[in-house]
């Protein structure tokens, strides 16, 4: 796993993608800790991408996160749009059709983790296909 930096870099703090990139690794670890094993992360398709995607026993766990540095505009789960939970699907249902499985025949849920600040949010099965 790659060195995620911290703190400052350069003359600045950290840009959009790096705290991104930070946020998806301590959303990884969070997870793991919990006891839900990694299989990818950063699953792009054309019109949607999925953070990460983690298994739970036998189900496949996809997970949307989120930073907020803090919530003067709202809190970091509070920033998941419906078109956002049908981009999610859409990738979902990519994933699945290319190992032979689908939303309706596997089990699958839908979490967000949403980091404001230092608070982490876990909201296991936030939306449904």
């Amino acid at each position: 796993m790659a060195e995620i930096p911290t703190g400052k870099i350069g003359t600045g703090t950290l840009n959009r993608r790096q705290s991104g990139a930070q946020a998806e690794l301590q959303a990884r670890r969070y997870l793991e800790d919990a006891g839900l094993r990694f299989v990818a992360a950063n699953m792009r398709v054309r019109g949607g991408e999925i953070d990460l995607i983690m298994r739970e026993r036998h189900a496949w766990v996809f997970v949307e996160v989120r930073y907020r540095r803090n919530n003067a505009f709202g809190t970091a789960a509070e920033s998941i749009t419906i078109h956002k939970q049908r981009r999610l699907l859409l990738a979902a249902a990519v994933w699945l059709a290319r190992r032979g499985e689908s939303l309706e025949t596997s089990p699958c849920r839908f979490d967000i983790l949403a980091i404001t600040g230092c608070r982490v949010e876990w909201l296991v099965n936030a939306f449904g296909a």
